[in-house]
C-alpha cells in the first residue's frame, strides 16, 4: 500500500479535532445543534488553515444519523460513506480546473434532484475566486434560493476577488493563521502517534516555518522524518534537511556588520552557500532573526513574546545592546527589499553579499535611510571617542609604557569644565547605558547643561515635563545616572534635574553640536555659514 502524506493521514474527521478556528467550530455546532443551519458559507483564510477540512466535518454533520453535540458521530452509515468519498450528498468541486459557465449550469441543474439518503446535499466549491464572472452570474440566483435541502460551501483564499453579491448571499467565516503553539502541539501529537522522537527545539523550528498553514508544518514534518532513516528529529538535522541556516551565523553576520568586517560577513555567506543553503530562505530567517531581536529590546516581559523560547531572548537582548532599533528597522527593511529583488536575481550569494556589504558600509548607499544610517555611525565614533589618523603617529610610545597585566580601577575625579563638555558629547551612549526602561527614555528626551556663570563641575539635566524632573529626582533614578557617568568619564558628577523652562535655567548653556565635535575629535573644526 502507498504511503500516505501525514495531512491526508491525520486529517480532522470531527469538529473536536480542528486547532486554532475556535471562533468557527463553536458557532457551526450550534448552528446543527439548534437547526439554525444556513444555505451558503464562504470560508476565506490563508491556504492550510482548514477550511476544506471545516467543510467536509460539516457535510458529515448535518447528514449525521447521530449527531453528539452538533458534530459527527462518525459510525454511522453517511458518515462512513462521506469518510471515504463515496457518497452522493457531499460534490466537491476544484473551480480552478471548473470555472466555466457550462460547469455553473451542471451544478444548477442537478440542485433540483433530491438526495436519495440523508438530509442534505452540500457542495463543496474549493478556490471558488477563480470562476469566471460568467459563472458567478449563473450561481448567483441558485445560491440566492437554493432547495431547502442543499448547502452552499464556498472555500477561498482570496475573498477579495469575490462579487459582492455572492458575499452578500453567504455566511462569512475567517480562518486565522495559527500561531507557532498550535502547530508545533499538533506536530507533537502527530509525531506520538507515528512512534517518531523528536527535540522540542526542531518541532518548533519547522511549525515557525510553516506560517501560520497547519498543512505546510505537516509537510515539512514529513519531509523531515523521511530524511531521518534512525526517526529521530534533532533541530541540527532538521536545518539540513529543510536548507535552513543556525543562529549563530546570524549572531556572526550581524557582529561583522556592526564591526564593519566586510572580509568576516563574506566569509560567513560563503559557508552558508556552500553547505547549500538556500538563500532565500536564509534571507527570510535573518529577518525573523532580528525581528525578534527587536521585539527583545522592547518588551520588558520576555515570557509575553510568543514563538520565542526563554533561551533565546536573553541571547537576543544581549546581544541586541550592540544596536539601536533604528539600526534593527533600517535592516529589516533592506533585508526585506532583498527577498523580493532574489526572484530575479541572477545569483542569490551576490546579492546577499552586496546587501550585507553596503550595511557593513553605509557610505556606499544613498537614501534616506543610509543617510541616517551614516550618520548615526558617525556619532557612534564621536561618542566612543574618535581618534584622528595622526594621533596614530604616537601608538608605540603609548604601547610601551602599557601595563595591561595590572589594570587598576581609576579613582573618581571631581569634573572640570572640558570633562562635562565630554560627558554632553558622548550623551547619547550614556543614555544608552542606562538600564532603567523610563529613566532612559526621559533621559532621551532630556538636554545636558552646565553653568554659564559659575563654570562649576555640577551638571544639569533639563527635562521638558513636570513628571519626567520628578521621576528623574528621585534616589534611584540619580544614582543610576551618576554611576553610568562615572563608567564613561571616570568623574564623580553632582546632578541636577531642572525644568527647560525654569526658574535658573536662563543662566545654563547647552553645548552646541560644532562643540561637540571639537571637544571629541580634538582637531580644529570650522563651521560652515
Amino acid at each position: 500500500m502507498s504511503y500516505t502524506a501525514l495531512y491526508r493521514k491525520f486529517r480532522p474527521a470531527v469538529f473536536e479535532e480542528v486547532k486554532g478556528q475556535d471562533h468557527i467550530v463553536t458557532t457551526l455546532r450550534n448552528q446543527i445543534r439548534y437547526d439554525r443551519i444556513g444555505h451558503a458559507y464562504v470560508f476565506c483564510g490563508t491556504r492550510g488553515t482548514g477550511k476544506t477540512s471545516v467543510a467536509k466535518i460539516m457535510a458529515k454533520a448535518v447528514n449525521c444519523e447521530n449527531p453528539v453535540n452538533g458534530s459527527p458521530c462518525g459510525k454511522c452509515a453517511m458518515c462512513r460513506e462521506i469518510a471515504s468519498g463515496t457518497s452522493t450528498n457531499v460534490i466537491e468541486i476544484d473551480a480552478a480546473s471548473n470555472n466555466s459557465v457550462d460547469n455553473v449550469r451542471e451544478i444548477v441543474e442537478e440542485v433540483t434532484y433530491r438526495p436519495s439518503r440523508g438530509r442534505y446535499k452540500v457542495y463543496i466549491i474549493d478556490e471558488v475566486h477563480m470562476l469566471s464572472a460568467g459563472a458567478f452570474n449563473a450561481l448567483l440566483k441558485t445560491l440566492e434560493e437554493p432547495p431547502s435541502y442543499v448547502i452552499f460551501i464556498l472555500a477561498t483564499t482570496e475573498v477579495s476577488k469575490l462579487p459582492v453579491t455572492i458575499l452578500s448571499r453567504c455566511q462569512r467565516y475567517d480562518f486565522h493563521r495559527l500561531d507557532t503553539n498550535t502547530v508545533a502541539e499538533r506536530m507533537r501529537e502527530l509525531l506520538d502517534a507515528e512512534g517518531v522522537k523528536a527535540e522540542d527545539a526542531a518541532v518548533r523550528y519547522i511549525a515557525r516555518l510553516a506560517d501560520g498553514s497547519m498543512r505546510d508544518g505537516l509537510s515539512l514534518l514529513d519531509q523531515c522524518i523521511a530524511g531521518s532513516p534512525d526517526e529521530y528529529l534533532t533541530f541540527d538535522s532538521v536545518l539540513s534537511l529543510l536548507g535552513t541556516v543556525d543562529t549563530a551565523h546570524f549572531d556572526t553576520l550581524l557582529e561583522s556588520i556592526r564591526k564593519e568586517d566586510v572580509l568576516s560577513a563574506v566569509r560567513v555567506i560563503a559557508r552558508i552557500s556552500e553547505s547549500g543553503r538556500d538563500m532565500s530562505q536564509f534571507v527570510s530567517d535573518f529577518v525573523w532573526y532580528m525581528r525578534d531581536m527587536l521585539l527583545a529590546k522592547n518588551v520588558s516581559d520576555m515570557s509575553e513574546i510568543p514563538d520565542i523560547s526563554t533561551e533565546n531572548l536573553e541571547r537576543l537582548a544581549e546581544t541586541g545592546r550592540h544596536f539601536e532599533e533604528s539600526t534593527l528597522l533600517y535592516y529589516i527593511r533592506v533585508f526585506s527589499e532583498l527577498s523580493l529583488t532574489l526572484r530575479t536575481a541572477a545569483s542569490g550569494r551576490i546579492a546577499v553579499e552586496m546587501a550585507v556589504i553596503s550595511l557593513a558600509k553605509p557610505e556606499l548607499q544613498t537614501g534616506d535611510d543610509a543617510w541616517k544610517e551614516r550618520i548615526r555611525k558617525l556619532e557612534q565614533k564621536m561618542e566612543e571617542g574618535f581618534v584622528p589618523a595622526a594621533a596614530v603617529v604616537n601608538a608605540p610610545a603609548l604601547a610601551e609604557t602599557a601595563v595591561p597585566e595590572e589594570k587598576k580601577e581609576p579613582e573618581l575625579k571631581v569634573p572640570a569644565p572640558e570633562d562635562l563638555m565630554k560627558i554632553a558629547s558622548g550623551w547619547r551612549k550614556i543614555v544608552s547605558m542606562i538600564q532603567l526602561p523610563i529613566v532612559r527614555t526621559y533621559l532621551e528626551q532630556s538636554q545636558p547643561s552646565y553653568d554659564a556663570k559659575d563654570g562649576s563641575g555640577d551638571l544639569y539635566i533639563m527635562t521638558g515635563s513636570l513628571s519626567a524632573r520628578e521621576y528623574l529626582a528621585k534616589d534611584e533614578s540619580l544614582s543610576e545616572i551618576k554611576e553610568t557617568i562615572a563608567k564613561v568619564s571616570g568623574c564623580l558628577v553632582n546632578v541636577h534635574i531642572v525644568l527647560q523652562d525654569g526658574q535658573g535655567s536662563d543662566r545654563l548653556a547647552r553645548l552646541p553640536l560644532i562643540d561637540r565635535v571639537r571637544a571629541v575629535v580634538d582637531m580644529p573644526v570650522e563651521e560652515e555659514e
